[in-house]
């Protein structure tokens, strides 16, 4: 578990990927502290296990599986991600919930800035905004953030300086994708009511 507040930029060194396996080395420095085979780290918002690591980079497999569902097929080597380790049960949590299983991606519409702060505007699919809700929660590439407001087809959120200078969401422009999840809780509240909609017995068998 994750809690959205990255914790440093890393640096994308090497990606072997063919047909039935990939695997990403990612140069990081914060990551890698008290790191161990198994851990598990965020790259922009993916949770993935590390499988080998050294003093200054680690390395983790990634399945077509996980290509298909975000944004990680579009790194290069030199590109910079967001890193996150899994949550100690001994530190603030500072976001939200945050699982690491991304929902799906979303497209960057427009950027404004707005004084001290900048809009993002981002579309995505039916799905993904039928679980989202204005002032609730959202994780973009990883980053725990707010929801300001949702439309039809896209929500947008308001970005604080602080967070633009401590991740890549500042690099973002137009027309590129991000990795989306919603909030968990949420999920699930989704999940329950879809249930009880489609099954009349689902609640009695539910409770008793």
């Amino acid at each position: 578990m994750f809690t959205g507040i990255i914790e440093e930029i890393g640096n994308v060194k090497e990606i072997n990927r063919n047909s039935a396996s990939s695997q990403i080395t990612i140069r990081a420095s914060k990551a890698l502290e008290d790191v161990h085979l198994g851990d598990s780290i965020a790259v922009n918002g993916v949770c993935l296990t590390v499988v080998r690591f050294s003093t200054t980079e680690f390395t983790v497999d990634v399945m077509n599986e996980t290509y298909s569902r975000s944004s990680l097929g579009e790194l290069s080597i030199g590109g910079q991600v967001n890193l996150e380790r899994a949550m100690s049960m001994k530190d603030r949590f500072g976001g939200h919930i945050v699982s690491g299983h991304i929902d799906g991606v979303g497209r960057i519409k427009a950027t404004r800035k707005d004084g001290n702060a900048i809009w993002y505007e981002i579309n995505a699919a039916k799905e993904i905004l039928n679980g989202i809700v204005e002032k609730g929660s959202i994780a973009i590439d990883g980053i725990s953030l707010t929801v300001a407001r949702k439309s039809a087809n896209s929500f947008s959120v308001s970005i604080i300086p602080h967070t633009l200078k401590r991740t890549i969401l500042k690099d973002k422009r137009p027309g590129q994708l991000v990795n989306l999840e919603n909030d968990v809780i949420g999920k699930y509240v989704t999940s329950f009511l879809e249930n009880a909609k489609e099954d009349k017995g689902y609640l009695e068998a539910l409770y008793g």
